[in-house]
This record gives structure tokens, C-alpha cells and sequence, in this order.
């Protein structure tokens, strides 16, 4: 039954029973055998039918309703994103119904379900952290249900998705540490296994080559969030030789590490500068503020959903469709060293730099 959703009928045909009786079965109806109940909620499970899944080949039956899962509403990024979505939805007649996996790899899985037997149309879908088992997504992208990936994506199933352009937004937050005159950088990077952290950390490296400063795969370091980054910098400030600059996967492991900073005793950016990854509210709420790289989540959630509705409006197959989006570096006080910004801001290799 691949390429279509399993539907009461299939069911009924396959036990020879009436769809009718497969109905009041899964409605646990009194009139039915137990026998026939077991029977009837097995082969529902094998098939996963979702009882409340429209038939999508009926055309221009929509429900108006689309399917959100984020990781985390906490971060502006992904908040920012909502925005984005929600504001085209509106104006195209959807409404969106949101459902955090709280970067869960079980609860990504519930809420799809949830989501697919809510009659979505079609799905957006940021994946946790992790989530390294795409096979839930898989099964709903072959019964027909339109999923667009954004930021964290898929690449096991052909599907449209929106991007951050990660190694290069790296490759220029860690270049401008290079030009304020930083000497050992490390990066605060998120897992391996999720495209953002490979590419983050290949445009780490990148910069780093570009720069002819040393560096080990160890100065690449597992550590994405506030907690994490405020114990990492304590303990990098205990050895002999630590870093004078930090570039962090995102602005929240970006602000940990600078309280760490500062517990020490230590100058930012004069000891050690940092730079995160977003530009969420919180960059401009630091003291001192907090240089960045502005990825634009709003815009990200504007394409996504508007790819999802062409694929939705689309009276034909089309092949899958994938959205770059560029980023831009904003500098603020947790990098100007001032004798050596000032150098730095006649670099022609500093495109996409902005002064804040």
C-alpha cells in the first residue's frame, strides 16, 4: 500500500470483513467480538493506518491545517521561524498547528503522529538533536504527506527543504576573530551527526586554514547550550595556554561562555573574544554585546512555508526543491579590540560584516 494512506477499506479487504465492522472495531464497539477487535488493531498497527487521515488523493481536499515541529520555542531563532510561517499561513487561509519535540527523538516521533492523524495537509519539520532514525518521516513522506525540512534536515529522503548557509556563517564569524587578532580559537560546536554542526564546523576549519593558525580536532568541542559552555570555558581557563577567542554554535552557548569569562576576572574582548551563532534578542542584552552571525529565521519560515503550499497547490510531481539562505556577521562588543578592528575593517576578505 505504498504511495497512498492505509485507509478502513484496506483494512476490511484484508480480513474480508465490512469496513463497517472494521470501524466500530477500533472504535472498541460492544457489538464486536474480542476476536475480531485483536484482529482488527493488529493489522491497523502492522499497516500504521492513522484514523483520522484524509485521503489526499481526493484533490483540492485540504483541511487547512499544517504541521509544525520545532526543537526548542526557547530559542529566538526558532521562534523567529514561527513567525515566518505563521504570518503566510494566515494570509493563505492555514492555520499551523505547533508541536515541540524538546529535541527528543521519541517525542519527534509522538508528535508526528499526532500532527498525521490531526489531518495536516502537509508538515514542516525541524529534526532534534536526536534524532539519527529518519524512518518516521520516511513512512509519511510515502502515503502522500507534503514535508518540508528546515535549518536541521534530512538528507536521507528527497524532500524540499530551507538551509542556513552553516560553513560559511562560520567561516566568518571565526575569520573576524582571526582579524581582531586572535590566536587559538575554539569552537563550541553542536553534534556531528547533524548537518548544522558538520558544516559549522568545516567553516571553522576553513577559516582557521585561511588564517594559518593551529589548530586540533580537539579545539572542536561538543558543547551546545548555556550550561555546557559555562563549565567548558571554566575548565579551559585552568590550562596553561587557553584559547582568546570562542566561536559558539549558537548566541545562549555563545552568553555561557561569557559569564564564565567574566566570573574569571577576565576582559571580552581584550583577553578573550566571542562570537555566536543567531542573533537572538539576547546578543544585544550582554554586557558587553554580543558579536554574532544573523541567519535570518524569519525569512527561513517564510520560504518553508511557501514551498510547502506550491508543493500542496501543484497539480503535478515536481523535483525536490532546496532554499540556501546567506548569512551575515554583526559586530558588536564582545570582538572590538579596538586597535585591531580598525585593521580589520579594510580587509576585503570581510564581505557580509556588519557594525553594530
Amino acid at each position: 500500500m505504498r504511495g497512498s494512506r492505509v485507509t478502513i477499506k484496506d483494512i476490511a479487504r484484508e480480513l474480508s470483513i465490512s469496513p463497517s465492522t472494521v470501524s466500530r472495531a477500533l472504535k472498541d464497539h460492544p457489538d464486536i467480538s474480542a476476536q475480531t477487535k485483536i484482529a482488527v488493531n493488529e493489522l491497523a498497527r502492522k499497516l500504521q493506518y492513522e484514523p483520522n487521515a484524509i485521503a489526499l488523493s481526493l484533490k483540492n481536499s485540504f483541511s487547512k491545517t499544517l504541521g509544525l515541529i520545532i526543537p526548542e520555542i526557547v530559542h529566538y531563532f526558532f521562534s523567529s521561524v514561527i513567525s515566518g510561517i505563521e504570518d503566510v499561513a494566515y494570509d493563505a487561509g492555514f492555520n499551523v498547528i505547533i508541536c515541540q519535540s524538546n529535541e527528543s527523538y521519541e517525542r519527534e516521533v509522538k508528535n508526528l503522529h499526532t500532527l498525521v492523524s490531526g489531518r495536516v495537509d502537509g508538515l514542516l519539520v525541524s529534526v532534534s538533536k536526536e534524532t539519527t532514525n529518519f524512518d518516521h518521516f520516511k513512512h509519511v513522506v510515502d502515503t502522500g504527506i507534503p514535508i518540508v525540512f528546515y535549518d536541521r534536515v534530512c538528507n536521507e529522503i528527497l524532500t524540499d527543504r530551507v538551509i542556513v548557509d552553516d560553513a560559511d556563517g562560520a567561516f566568518k564569524a571565526v575569520d573576524h576573530l582571526a582579524s581582531v587578532g586572535c590566536k587559538k580559537i575554539v569552537h563550541y560546536a553542536a553534534s556531528q551527526h547533524l548537518m548544522i554542526g558538520r558544516n559549522r564546523a568545516m567553516g571553522y576549519r576553513e577559516a582557521m586554514r585561511k588564517n594559518n593558525l593551529p589548530f586540533t580536532e580537539e579545539m572542536i568541542i561538543r558543547c551546545d547550550s548555556f550550561d555546557c559552555a559555562k563549565k567548558m570555558t571554566e575548565n579551559l581557563l585552568k590550562e596553561k595556554n587557553p584559547p582568546d577567542g570562542i566561536f559558539a554554535v549558537n548566541d545562549l552557548t555563545a552568553i555561557g561562555a561569557m559569564l564564565a569569562i567574566k566570573e574569571a576576572g577576565l576582559d571580552i574582548p581584550n583577553d578573550i573574544a566571542v562570537v555566536g551563532f543567531s542573533n537572538g534578542n539576547y546578543a544585544t542584552m550582554t554586557q558587553p554585546s554580543l558579536t554574532t552571525v544573523e541567519q535570518h529565521g524569519y525569512d527561513i519560515g517564510k520560504i518553508a512555508i511557501n514551498l510547502l503550499l506550491d508543493r500542496l497547490r501543484a497539480d503535478h510531481e515536481y523535483e525536490a526543491i532546496t532554499r540556501m539562505i546567506r548569512t551575515d556577521l554583526v559586530v558588536r562588543e564582545s570582538t572590538k579590540r579596538q586597535l585591531k578592528i580598525d585593521q580589520a575593517t579594510s580587509s576585503p576578505g570581510l564581505s557580509g560584516m556588519k557594525q553594530v
